[in-house]
């Protein structure tokens, strides 16, 4: 596949990351251009578009880290609202597309809503993002508050927390060892299938508990 950037068409080959002039105005165009297209994924910074095609690992890792956290917030009992694919933005600001967004603690923000104001509501209380493409900037979260996001680069998870305007690596408010947890789900799944990922997890945190 070659890149093609016209008026009426937006097509990257996978892993092609391209980044362009281009403002507000220009952003929301080709966001019409997408329309639901999940794939090429964009992002607005003051005065530049970014584009990129994930690989196909990204889908399944993105799946995968997804469904982890799901299982721990299940074992520990809070509720949550997840979504995926998801556009945030702000007028002439920033606009992003996190992997996918968590809310925990303000789950009430969210359910039943079909929009999201992103100047009035409250943020996700976690954001997940997969970099296989060298795309995701951690400070892109900055302006949207986002009190956690995970990274999850080389298959080795990092946790962001947000301290002040700035953030710092560090452990995850949720859960504790997810690092340790996520490496080890990785490291199953590069044999075996999602399913028994999902399956050891269960039974290793049902061990935790004896």
């Amino acid at each position: 596949m070659n890149t093609v950037i016209t008026a009426e068409r937006i097509d990257l080959p996978p892993g092609a990351v391209l980044k362009l002039l281009g403002n507000w105005q220009d952003y929301q165009k080709m966001l019409l251009v997408l329309g639901d297209r999940a794939i090429p994924r964009i992002k607005y910074r003051p005065g530049e578009i970014l584009l990129m095609a994930p690989l196909p690992e990204h889908g399944r890792d993105v799946s995968l880290l997804a469904d982890i956290a799901k299982v721990l917030l299940d074992h520990l009992n809070l509720r949550y609202d997840s979504f995926t694919p998801i556009t945030i933005s702000l007028p002439e600001v920033s606009g992003i597309e996190p992997d996918f967004c968590f809310y925990i603690e303000n789950w009430r923000s969210a359910v039943g809503k079909s929009r999201i104001d992103w100047q009035n509501d409250p943020p996700p209380d976690l954001a997940i993002e997969i970099d296989v493409t060298t795309y995701t900037d951690i400070n892109d979260y900055l302006v949207y508050k986002v009190p956690e996001v995970w990274l999850l680069r080389n298959k080795r998870l990092l946790v962001y927390r947000l301290q002040g305007e700035t953030y710092v690596l560090g452990e995850s408010k949720y859960f504790s060892n997810i690092s340790e947890i996520v490496q080890q789900c990785f490291q199953i799944a590069s044999e075996e299938t999602t399913s028994e990922v999902i399956r050891w997890l269960k039974n290793f945190l049902v061990s935790t508990q004896k």
